[in-house]
């Protein structure tokens, strides 16, 4: 008898590198568990509307509208496994191309992702900001607004929502070790009361 996989849904922005380890991490768990990972779109932008952000950050706030529109306008359009091909593509122009976040960037990845250049035009309206809105809130909502992303949401037990914001790690792990890590980030995360386990960051992100 075939188990049904467990469905984890992630809420990335493409040009968050903690999310991009994440999202490689997560690819590693579908090979090694029975899991179903769905991707779907936050806003860094959105997240950190009206608030003192440092100078240096600023001019990717105005930047990082972009790319989530023309994601959430991928997804609106042709469904949610464009989706995810088009964040693994981004990310990946972003991330280990060094491509910014413009339309070049955005167009290439959208060739990568077999999907029409056309979409590339919902960068500069306002016309899919709704959804992208509806679609942040969804993901991030259930976790306060304290955190970024990624952010997982996977069902409990008991079928209840587990909801939490990480893990962020440098470099994903790979193979059974990364099975190991969500077996045990599930294992916290489904434990009544449980909250936080931190330490400050001693390495920079590395992709691998």
């Amino acid at each position: 008898m075939v188990s049904t996989p467990t469905t984890v849904d992630v809420w990335v922005d493409p040009r968050c590198p903690w999310a991009w380890i994440a999202s490689q991490w997560l690819l590693e768990v579908e090979k090694a568990r029975p899991v179903e990972v769905r991707f779907h779109i936050m806003s860094l932008s959105v997240l950190n509307e009206g608030r003192e952000v440092p100078e240096k950050y600023r001019q990717g706030m105005i930047e990082g509208w972009g790319s989530v529109r023309v994601c959430v306008a991928a997804e609106q359009q042709h469904g949610p496994e464009a989706l995810r091909r088009l964040y693994l593509a981004m990310a990946t122009r972003i991330h280990h191309g060094k491509e910014g976040l413009l339309r070049d960037m955005v167009l290439g990845a959208l060739a990568d992702a077999g999907l029409p250049a056309e979409l590339a035009d919902a960068a500069d309206t306002t016309e899919y900001d709704k959804p992208l809105r509806e679609s942040h809130h969804a993901g991030m909502d259930p976790v306060g607004d304290e955190v970024g992303t990624p952010v997982l949401h996977v069902p409990g037990p008991d079928g209840e929502l587990i909801a939490f914001f990480g893990p962020v790690i440098s470099p994903a792990p790979r193979g059974e070790a990364a099975a190991r890590l969500f077996d045990g980030v599930l294992a916290a995360a489904s434990t009544d009361g449980f909250f936080e386990l931190k330490r400050a960051r001693t390495r920079d992100p590395i992709f691998g």
